[in-house]
C-alpha cells in the first residue's frame, strides 16, 4: 500500500469496520467538532509536551506543532466552524513551537476560549492566555519559571543575551494577552524559595485569576457558554 492510499483510505477499527471521521479526529489529534443550533465549536486539546523540531520518545505524550499550526490556519478559514475551544493540560515543551502556536491563536478573528485543566505549565502559560477568553478550573496549576535549555550551552555573554531575549518575548506576549503586568509576571518567573529545585512560582486556579493571568474561574459548561456568547456577538 503506497503513502497516498494510507492517507486517503477511511480509518478502520480492530474488526475492520469504518470509523467515523469525528471519532478518528479524537483518536489522532484529540479534537472534535460539536454541532448545535447556537454554533459549531471545534475542540482542540494540547496535552503532554509541546513537541518542537526534535521528536520526543514514543513513550512521551506529545502535541506536535506541525499538526496544530496548519490545523489552526484551516479552522480560521473554515466557514462551518464558528468558535474554537482549547483544552490545556500540558507540562510545557519547546519554546519556539509553543509560542508559535500561541501567536496563531491570538491572531485569530474567530471566537476562541481556553480552559486549563490539571496544569498549564511553562510554555503552556502563553498558550492559556492566547485565546480571547481564558478560564481555569480551581484545582489546576500553572508553573512560571525562567527559560531553560537542554543540551550543550556555550558559556558566553551572547548565550545569556539570547536567553534574555527569548524570556522577554514570553513576558511581552503574556502581558499583552492578559491583565497581568510585565513586572509582576517577571517577578513570579524569578521568584526564589518556592520551588525545591528551580526558580519560579506555582500558582493555582483562583490565584491565577486574582493575579490577572487568567480571566476567570470556570468549567467546561462555562467555557462553552462563553464561546456561544462570542458567536452571538459576532453575528450581530
Amino acid at each position: 500500500m503506497d503513502e497516498e492510499t494510507k492517507t486517503t483510505a477511511p480509518a478502520q477499527d480492530d474488526e475492520g469496520k469504518c470509523v467515523p471521521c469525528d471519532q478518528q479526529r479524537i483518536v489522532d489529534l484529540g479534537s472534535a467538532v460539536n454541532h448545535s443550533k447556537r454554533g459549531n465549536i471545534y475542540t482542540l486539546t494540547i496535552v503532554g509536551q509541546v513537541e518542537g523540531h526534535q521528536v520526543l520518545p514514543e513513550t512521551a505524550k506529545a502535541t506536535k506543532y506541525e499538526h496544530v499550526m496548519p490545523l489552526l490556519a484551516s479552522l480560521e478559514q473554515n466557514e462551518e466552524i464558528d468558535g474554537i475551544l482549547l483544552l490545556l493540560n500540558t507540562v510545557g515543551g519547546d519554546i519556539e513551537a509553543g509560542l508559535g502556536i500561541a501567536e496563531l491563536i491570538s491572531g485569530m478573528r474567530k471566537p476562541t476560549a481556553s480552559l486549563v485543566l490539571g496544569g498549564g505549565h511553562s510554555i503552556g502559560v502563553p498558550l492559556a492566555v492566547a485565546p480571547k477568553v481564558s478560564m481555569i478550573v480551581p484545582s489546576a496549576s500553572m508553573t512560571i519559571h525562567p527559560v531553560r535549555m537542554n543540551g550543550t550551552v556555550i558559556a558566553a555573554p551572547q548565550t545569556f543575551n539570547y536567553f534574555e531575549r527569548i524570556q522577554e518575548r514570553i513576558v511581552s506576549f503574556v502581558a499583552k494577552n492578559s491583565r497581568i503586568g510585565k513586572e509582576k509576571f517577571l517577578s513570579l518567573m524569578l521568584k526564589t524559595g518556592e520551588m525545591a529545585a528551580d526558580v519560579g512560582s506555582v500558582i493555582y486556579g483562583e490565584e491565577a485569576v486574582e493575579l490577572g493571568l487568567i480571566d476567570r474561574i470556570g468549567g467546561l459548561s462555562d467555557a462553552l457558554e462563553c464561546l456561544y456568547e462570542q458567536i452571538e456577538e459576532n453575528k450581530k
